[in-house]
């Protein structure tokens, strides 16, 4: 049997129940959101904003991770369902999301997704940052859990070709949840999904923090 993962060892960890105080309030404001794709980018959501502070439930797992600088930049609602059972291959995280176009060197290349500009960083910037995927309903081994391979996102940015070798490398720990759980991992880690076996609404709200400034005038889009 694996052991339970930490976040210190495999660049994940799971935070039973920190997000059931505010589950009732993330829950309204997105309510009104038509799963019809496989993840919706959230931005300008006045009301979502200050529950993901660093002085709030889930900003402070992040704030306790990075430091006190902590803050949301990026947030996306998945709500997979049984007419949106999707599946996702092992990938990384490689983008953020930012306000403006500015050339700086190491940024790049640049793409527009749902209407927001997303670039891709230097590798070190993605490593400085986390990522916090707070439940909405309970995940089960049927119900499509996130997949991470542990300690994956030690080995920096991995090469399309090497990414099942540096899985079969790590292993494997399946994401299971309760609603009203987050779960906390490095955002450079290698993670999947598999479409659900006996599908169940699972709706995940993923949001990524960082630390500082950006470079050269580029800024942070935020939430």
């Amino acid at each position: 049997m694996k052991p339970t993962p930490t976040f210190d060892r495999d660049g994940a960890e799971r935070h039973p129940a920190a997000a059931s105080a505010i589950l009732p309030e993330i829950e309204a404001i997105v309510s009104h959101l038509e799963p019809d794709r496989a993840g919706i980018r959230l931005h300008g959501i006045d009301r979502l904003r200050p529950l993901l502070e660093p002085a709030q439930p889930i900003g402070v797992i992040a704030a306790g991770t990075i430091g006190a600088d902590a803050r949301p930049v990026r947030a996306i609602l998945f709500d997979k369902t049984a007419s949106t059972n999707w599946a996702l291959g092992w990938h990384q995280d490689r983008t953020i999301v930012v306000r403006d176009r500015r050339e700086v060197p190491g940024f790049g290349p640049w793409t527009v997704k749902a209407g927001l500009l997303h670039v891709a960083p230097p590798f070190d910037l993605l490593a400085g940052m986390v990522t916090i995927r707070v439940h909405l309903d309970p995940v089960t081994d049927d119900n499509a859990p996130l997949l991470v391979a542990p300690g994956s996102h030690r080995f920096g940015r991995v090469a399309e070709t090497d990414i099942d070798a540096v899985v079969a490398d790590c292993g494997v720990v399946a994401c299971l949840a309760e609603a009203g759980d987050a779960w906390l991992y490095a955002t450079p880690i290698l993670h999947a999904s598999d479409a659900a076996v006996r599908p169940e609404r699972r709706r995940v709200l993923q949001v990524d923090y960082a630390a500082g400034a950006l470079p050269n005038g580029l800024e942070w889009l935020g939430i």
